[in-house]
């Protein structure tokens, strides 16, 4: 069985079908944001709010609209320096009655991936783990941080630089070699 999510509000979705939306707003503590920074493999999140609502639309289709709201702290890809994120999306979800999983081993995502099928439970607290986690930059960077140039080479042999990786590169060198000490014939003058 899985671990428990740092963050937990199921609502049971038969009683979720009167006509007045149930909000929510949730504010994780200090426990909560650092057990969910580490489940995420960030370093921290100082601050995190999903507030918003779940509404009967229709009779078969409950819809979660909200909004997510978080400041992370992720180290920098290069320098591994702490990098600062605010992070403010919408988040929407729509949960169906009569939802059809595809019956092929392999099928293509549909193009709304909002929707899924209606669970026993909704819960605010997956939704928002999963949309910060989607929210993340993927590659943060801190200001000035620089990917320089590395190159390696075995013993005694010239590094390959990033010159020397283009596919052209040494195709143009050679045909500036040839047109320039060929006599204007640009073949072989042998003997």
């Amino acid at each position: 069985m899985a671990d428990p999510l740092p963050v937990s509000m199921p609502l049971r979705t038969a009683t979720l079908g009167g006509r007045k939306p149930v909000r929510f707003d949730l504010r994780p503590d200090a426990a909560q944001r650092g057990a969910l920074a580490r489940l995420l493999g960030i370093s921290a999140i100082p601050a995190l709010r999903l507030q918003g609502e779940v509404r009967l639309l229709g009779r078969s289709e409950l819809v979660l609209e909200a909004h997510l709201d978080a400041t992370v702290i992720q180290p920098c890809v290069i320098s591994l320096a702490p990098v600062t994120t605010k992070i403010g999306v919408p988040v929407l979800r729509r949960y169906l009655r009569d939802y059809a999983l595809p019956a092929e081993d392999e099928a293509e995502m549909p193009e709304d991936d909002t929707s899924e099928p209606l669970p026993d439970s909704i819960d605010p607290g997956a939704v928002m783990t999963e949309a910060l986690a989607l929210a993340l930059p993927d590659y943060p960077r801190a200001p000035g941080a620089v990917c320089g140039e590395v190159a390696v080479a075995p013993p005694g042999a010239m590094p390959l630089g990033e010159a020397g990786l283009k596919p052209f590169a040494g195709l143009a060198n050679l045909t500036k070699r040839l047109s320039g000490g060929s006599n204007g014939g640009g073949g072989d003058t042998g003997p």
